[in-house]
């Protein structure tokens, strides 16, 4: 039997700017969907001028029945830290370069499935992560993804062919840096090419860097890329993106529910795919199940209804 969750009364964060797509119309069509579906809507346009406390205050003062991201992993970030531990739920609606979290969620990347999402959906709890006081919903790393994403994030180009070709600049005279990580299971010392955190399974690049993590298990991987020569960071690269990283003898994975990184070498690093001064030492906590997401209906549970 579907399980249904009714949602009277939305609001729409919309980027303007993500992906380098045009919303105008977008917007039009999620107005009409509203109207056409006797909802309440308010629609916010992000102006990368105090979102966070705008957005905020609006979710405060409105009862809002679920807050819609429509943009890209940072826009959805955003939102959705705004919504941890509360009782409003997040809709995801794909339009950004990666998309990684909305992929890890099934939610269709698809603009006119994502929109279906409003009214026939499942909702459910997700956990989240922090880091010094930021929240992480998807990826966050240290090292040289992290570098990676700080060039990217400051240079004017967008999508996957930018990225790439920083990565390939990059990686040429990229040394590993060294970490200490202590967690309540194992611990870990010495150099790595880059350190993930995640809460999920891949980049928004579909490169798999934690293929069997659970976003609800109570539980988050710190996921080693440790030294490696050059020539076989091709093959590094081909078992991410064949969800076979876990067979390279250069990979190493702890799965833990807190723990404290010494970023002895104070290197780059990004949450959720924004470049953030997060210090030296890195307290990771888990919070289980705290966010509540909009997800489709399972098909199995589609048949059956």
């Amino acid at each position: 039997m579907k399980e249904v969750n009714k949602l009277r009364k939305l609001l729409f964060v919309i980027n303007p700017i993500a992906g380098d797509i045009d919303k105008e119309d977008l917007e039009e069509e999620i107005l009409t969907i509203c109207q056409e579906n006797q909802l309440s809507c308010e629609v916010y346009r992000t102006t990368g001028e105090e979102d966070h406390a705008k957005i905020g205050a609006l979710i405060q003062d409105n009862k809002f029945d679920a807050v819609f991201a429509v943009g890209g992993d940072g826009t959805v970030s955003e939102v959705a830290s705004l919504l941890i531990g509360t009782k409003t739920p997040l809709g995801i609606i794909p339009l950004g370069s990666g998309n990684g979290l909305s992929k890890d969620l099934n939610i269709p990347q698809d603009t006119e499935e994502a929109l279906e999402l409003i009214h026939s959906h499942v909702i459910r709890n997700i956990d989240t992560i922090d880091l010094n006081g930021h929240p992480s919903i998807h990826l966050s790393d240290l090292g040289f993804n992290a570098l990676v994403v700080k060039k990217f994030c400051e240079g004017d180009r967008r999508g996957p062919g930018a990225y790439t070709w920083i990565a390939l600049q990059e990686f040429l005279n990229y040394e590993p840096k060294f970490y200490r990580i202590e967690t309540d299971t194992e611990n870990f010392e010495g150099q790595a090419f880059m350190v993930t955190i995640a809460n999920a399974n891949a980049f928004g690049s579909n490169a798999a860097i934690n293929p069997n993590g659970v976003m609800n298990d109570g539980r988050f991987e710190i996921c080693l890329i440790e030294p490696f020569p050059k020539a076989a960071g091709l093959g590094i690269l081909y078992k991410m993106y064949t969800d076979n990283i876990d067979s390279s003898i250069y990979t190493r994975r702890i799965s833990c529910r807190k723990a404290t990184i010494y970023n002895v070498d104070n290197e780059v690093t990004h949450v959720d795919g924004e470049f953030v001064e997060l210090g030296q030492v890195i307290q990771v906590t888990m919070h289980s199940r705290s966010l509540k997401v909009i997800l489709p209906v399972p098909e199995a549970q589609t048949a059956s209804s």
